[in-house]
């Protein structure tokens, strides 16, 4: 087990967090002990967890909530309210000065009783198979939680906590990780209201790991700088805007509720980079051309903002757009993050509308258009092997078992007659 915390044993404090992992069971997706049974995560995971773990979310509600709960609100800090009737004595008989300075000591305590053994509070949080439990007191109160929920799962539901797993977090030096979220408790007596007011002192918050934001920016750069992804350069301009939007839309959206959202702004200058130079690898031109030939201007809430834009045309049909950008980084408190994906009836498949597009992938032929597959993608990636053949490289990036191919192709990808050597489509 590791413990993240500033406190002493018995001093009480705010924010301690208990975050777990289940060992054996809910983690890996499988209900018994031994290690013969290892079955792989399915969609319906998440909802065998919430069946076979609801007496959990009971026996934390009704058993240990309304024990470890009590109090309406701490007392005054008594240091706090010496100096705080002190400071209105000295108002009253008009020395504003020393009052004032007064007032400045007195925001460098917490204003009510962190010892306070009347108040404590205590809340559960539960998503799948992780979960959390805010507590406002003692170290050793946090402990003793810690070992009623890993007694209860071992007695009743037959399931081990993890010990990598199940910390003990002091919120305000160190955060919380719940669900890709760091979540920490502020203390800033620099922050100040209308009111000249400490506004953020022992509120709980949400954050972007610095971690993730490092993480994503590697996937886009080589020896610390921003590079072309040569594996993107087989698809289209439009394909290749698409994709980085995708995938950077997809990290900012779920962010929404960071207060420090900004900090993915270092995210997308990377993904710029790379994306224009992805750009300039498959056209061969510079970086300044293909800024001339895809940089526009688009209206946005926020009001217009420069993006990158490539348009595809279709006879009779609105023509294509992917754009690059435009997607604001302001917090958005009253976001709500949907996990369910929304049932589109009607709407075809990817394979279909790559053969409804009629089209070879590798010759750019419309003759008796296939379908070419293969059993696995780590088929595409057999140790030893020499130089790969063209049509591995595209199925590879575009992590595809099926290419659309012509008849003529198709055949001389069976007879291995289809060389390595790029060729343009």
């Amino acid at each position: 087990m590791g413990i993240q915390n500033d406190c002493n044993e018995g001093k009480p404090c705010d924010g301690i967090t208990v975050t777990h992992g289940l060992g054996r069971g809910v983690e890996k997706h499988a209900w018994c002990k031994t290690k013969k049974v290892r079955s792989a995560p399915t969609p319906l995971s998440p909802l065998l967890a919430n069946v076979y773990l609801d007496k959990l979310d009971k026996f934390v509600e009704t058993t240990l909530t309304p024990v470890y709960t009590r109090g309406e609100r701490r007392r005054v800090n008594p240091p706090y309210g010496t100096l705080q009737r002190r400071a209105s004595e000295l108002r009253k008989i008009g020395k504003q000065g020393e009052a004032e300075t007064l007032r400045h000591q007195m925001q460098l305590l917490p204003s009510l009783d962190p010892t306070d053994s009347g108040y404590r509070r205590m809340r559960y949080l539960r998503y799948a198979d992780d979960w959390l439990i805010g507590y406002s007191g003692p170290r050793n109160e946090a402990e003793e939680i810690k070992h009623q929920v890993g007694a209860f799962l071992k007695e009743t539901l037959h399931l081990t906590l993890s010990e990598e797993k199940t910390l003990l977090t002091h919120a305000r030096s160190h955060p919380a990780k719940f669900l890709g979220y760091d979540i920490v408790v502020f203390n800033n007596n620099h922050k100040h209201d209308w009111r000249r007011h400490r506004s953020i002192n022992g509120q709980s918050g949400l954050k972007v790991p610095p971690q993730v934001i490092r993480a994503k920016c590697q996937q886009f750069r080589h020896h610390g700088k921003p590079v072309a992804r040569k594996e993107r350069t087989e698809d289209t301009p439009y394909s290749i805007i698409a994709q980085y939007q995708q995938e950077y839309r997809g990290l900012a959206e779920y962010y929404q509720l960071a207060v420090n959202r900004s900090q993915l702004n270092r995210l997308k200058w990377v993904m710029e980079r790379s994306l224009v130079a992805t750009l300039a690898e498959k056209l061969r031109i510079t970086v300044s051309q293909v800024y001339d030939r895809y940089e526009t201007t688009m209206e946005t809430p926020d009001g217009p903002r420069k993006a990158l834009q490539a348009t595809v045309e279709r006879e009779g049909k609105r023509p294509l757009i992917a754009r690059w950008g435009g997607i604001s980084l302001a917090r958005n408190k009253k976001a709500i993050l949907a996990d369910t994906v929304p049932q589109v009836w009607g709407e075809r498949s990817e394979l279909e509308k790559r053969l409804l597009a009629d089209s070879c992938e590798l010759c750019g032929s419309h003759e008796q258009v296939e379908v070419h597959h293969i059993r696995a993608l780590k088929d595409l990636q057999q140790k030893g092997q020499g130089e790969r053949p063209r049509w591995m490289y595209i199925m590879a990036a575009r992590r595809r078992k099926t290419l659309i191919v012509c008849r003529s192709c198709h055949d001389d990808i069976h007879a291995g007659r289809v060389s390595g050597h790029r060729t343009r489509i």
